[in-house]
């Protein structure tokens, strides 16, 4: 008989709201502590992860699994961005100009740190998006609070 992982829902939220706070946190960490200075493009992955971390936070305590029609957009979007901003690090010659309308004082193309040559700020971001999304995918999308 095949046994199939199932994470309770309430363990979803949980776990999605941990990996917003990690990523929020984190983010603050890199600008405030470390003392980087967040391209446009942060700034835009920013705007879509600070209030995952609200939200989520208060779905939580409700326990309220309808959270993801609010959720999914933001993390979708962040996680675009993200992406957006990996391929532009790593392909941003490919431009005519090589600089895009987002960029400000400080450049897209800054990479602070590569973890491992392939980690950077971008790629945590998407990471962050994308495990919040999977998290959140199996959630109930109707009132019930069932477990599973």
């Amino acid at each position: 008989m095949k046994t199939r992982f199932q994470m309770k829902n309430e363990y979803r939220m949980y776990g999605a709201w941990i990996v917003s706070m990690a990523a929020t946190l984190g983010s603050l960490y890199f600008s405030e502590i470390k003392g980087y200075d967040p391209c446009d493009l942060c700034w835009f992955q920013r705007i879509f992860m600070y209030p995952l971390t609200i939200v989520l936070a208060i779905a939580c305590y409700h326990k309220d699994y309808t959270v993801t029609r609010y959720v999914l957009p933001l993390s979708i979007i962040g996680g675009s961005i993200s992406l957006f901003h990996i391929l532009y690090q790593q392909f941003h010659s490919w431009f005519a100009d090589q600089s895009i309308v987002a960029c400000g004082p400080t450049p897209c193309t800054t990479n602070y740190f590569a973890w491992f040559g392939f980690i950077t700020i971008p790629v945590l971001a998407l990471t962050a998006f994308t495990l919040i999304t999977v998290l959140l995918l199996k959630l109930p999308k109707d009132k019930v609070t069932s477990e599973n």
